[in-house]
């Protein structure tokens, strides 16, 4: 029996983002208009709500639309700035090359976007969700999933506060709460820990494709405004890259600011590469640097995407909880977009959790979820688009671009593919070192390019330094004894914020360590380790970054 407070609730969120705040709305309005008193709750683990969120973002508002259908007039920060202009360059060294759009699907062309903070959107959407009486908890991490005798999710229980770094209760320490709820949505965003624990448990990913991801690294930049086009919108793809694949984003957004970033797949072979040094090299093509020359960095952060698409989306219903947005992965890789369908499968979701509740149930299996999902624009839009990004993984991104256009194109027309190709988990696709040659990054210049603590630093990331460390090793010894002699232990590069460090080579006394306190809550590690050692779980409540318009 557990001495824990408890909380009963009709529903509870994990996840304070597009998923978990639209779920939220969402249900409220159902039960509105059936009548009934729905309790909500929502959990986050940031700070503050939207504080953990990143993304570039161009924003499709069908979501948006069907949720709220009167938010651009209603003082919605997206609403500022719509996309006016859409690139597409091809990099060289030192040249790009505009892709002609009229080669492209016109689901490509971002005619009727926004561009802004997805962090400022989610701030407003809580503000919308708490006029309608849900309540919101940031600070609070679920930390485990609770189980009724029967097997099926019960809700949560957040963690523990005031633990010392050897796991003794110290002078604050304070027990966690559990959340009970008729229905547990799990809207953790990508790689969230407990959506995989479920995952595993329930087998729910027994009939799909494994998941696979990208890591994307962002800054924003006050930029020169006689350079600046609000709603310019400029993707790239090639240089840097070489045997790898990925590409870079340049957002002109509202008060002469533009978001930058670089998405590498998580699927590269090269032990001895680094993402993020790869999107400091990007920032040096002359046509960006040309954008931010004169310009003042002012935030840094990086987060995994999901990449797996439709072929990945696991079952997403298990006795009394749903997988909603990125807990399931609902991106649409070659849109670069996954916020309208995070959106709609949280108010999917909440729809069949309300009508279940009104009809006197609870802790049974949301099916019609699941059905409404199969019959949805969701389904149909990641179904078009489900052999892209193993085209471009397969193929590379001049030959695997033009395969997956192809298909694009087909699909489009209705001339369905009878195929729909595989992925391989992203930790098994990793060279041995010897097979590969080492990279050759320039030194930072302070200007254009930067270091990986000075990065940190923007990104206000904090946690309690005394606090147990939430990246956990399954065998400590795995990193020097087999990790550095086959692989250069790559955690030292794929880490964005220089979480992980091999110490002491000089001397001949290899050791791992790990500044917790740097971690930007990317998942990357969790994602990447060729061993599959590493665990992320979430740190104490509040811990991580603090975007402020990211």
């Amino acid at each position: 029996m557990s001495n824990r407070e408890a909380m009963p609730y009709d529903l509870v969120i994990v996840g304070a983002g597009p998923a978990g705040l639209s779920a939220a709305i969402r249900a409220k309005q159902v039960a509105a208009e059936k009548g009934l008193d729905l309790s909500v709750c929502v959990l986050e683990k940031g700070s503050e709500v939207g504080a953990h969120i990143l993304s570039g973002a161009v924003v499709d508002p069908k979501g948006l639309d069907e949720l709220i259908p009167d938010w651009r007039d209603q003082g919605c920060p997206m609403a500022e700035t719509p996309v006016t202009e859409n690139h597409h360059w091809v990099l060289t060294k030192g040249k790009k090359y505009d892709f002609p759009h009229i080669i492209t699907p016109s689901f490509m062309h971002n005619k009727g976007t926004y561009t802004g903070s997805l962090g400022n959107l989610c701030r407003w959407l809580a503000q919308q969700a708490e006029a309608l009486g849900v309540e919101i908890f940031p600070g609070f991490p679920a930390a485990e999933v609770l189980f009724n005798e029967d097997g099926s999710v019960k809700g949560v229980a957040t963690g523990d506060m005031g633990v010392e770094r050897d796991g003794t209760h110290g002078p604050n320490y304070q027990p966690g709460l559990e959340l009970h709820a008729k229905y547990t949505f799990f809207a953790e965003g990508v790689r969230g820990h407990l959506s995989k624990q479920l995952i595993k448990h329930f087998d729910l990913a027994k009939d799909s494709q494994p998941q696979v991801y990208g890591i994307g690294i962002k800054e924003l930049w006050d930029i020169d405004p006689a350079k600046h086009v609000p709603g310019r919108v400029i993707h790239t793809q090639g240089w840097p890259l070489s045997d790898a694949w990925g590409g870079g984003f340049l957002y002109h957004q509202a008060n002469n600011q533009v978001a930058l970033g670089f998405v590498v797949a998580l699927s590269y072979r090269n032990p001895h590469l680094s993402p993020f040094d790869e999107m400091q090299r990007w920032k040096t093509h002359p046509e960006i640097k040309a954008i931010l020359e004169g310009g003042r960095r002012v935030s840094y952060g990086a987060r995994a995407i999901n990449e797996g698409g439709w072929q990945a989306v696991p079952k997403l219903t298990m006795p009394g909880a749903t997988l909603i947005g990125c807990s399931a992965g609902f991106v649409n890789v070659p849109r670069i977009k996954g916020t309208h369908t995070a959106m709609k499968t949280g108010m999917m979701a909440a729809e069949a959790a309300v009508d279940a509740i009104a009809s006197q149930r609870q802790g049974d299996e949301l099916t019609a979820y699941s059905a409404a999902y199969e019959s949805s624009w969701v389904y149909e839009e990641l179904r078009l688009v489900r052999n892209t990004e193993p085209l471009v993984s397969k193929f590379g991104g001049t030959v695997g671009t033009l395969l997956a256009g192809a298909t694009m194109w087909a699909e489009w027309l209705g001339l369905r593919m009878p195929f729909t190709l595989k992925h391989e988990p992203d930790n098994t696709k990793i060279w041995r070192k010897e097979a590969c040659f080492p990279i050759d990054y320039p030194k930072p210049d302070g200007k254009i390019s930067f270091d990986k603590l000075s990065s940190v630093f923007l990104s206000n990331t904090n946690h309690e330094e005394n606090q147990p460390v939430h990246l956990k090793l399954t065998d400590p010894t795995v990193p020097i004894r087999i990790n550095l002699p086959l692989y250069d232990e790559p955690a030292q590069r794929y880490c964005p914020a220089g979480v992980y460090e091999v110490v002491g080579q000089d001397t001949g006394e290899p050791r791992f360590q790990i500044n917790a306190q740097n971690c930007v809550h990317c998942k990357t590690c969790d994602i990447k380790d060729p061993t599959q050692n590493i665990t992320w779980v979430a740190p104490e409540g509040g811990g991580g970054p603090n975007y402020p318009n990211m």
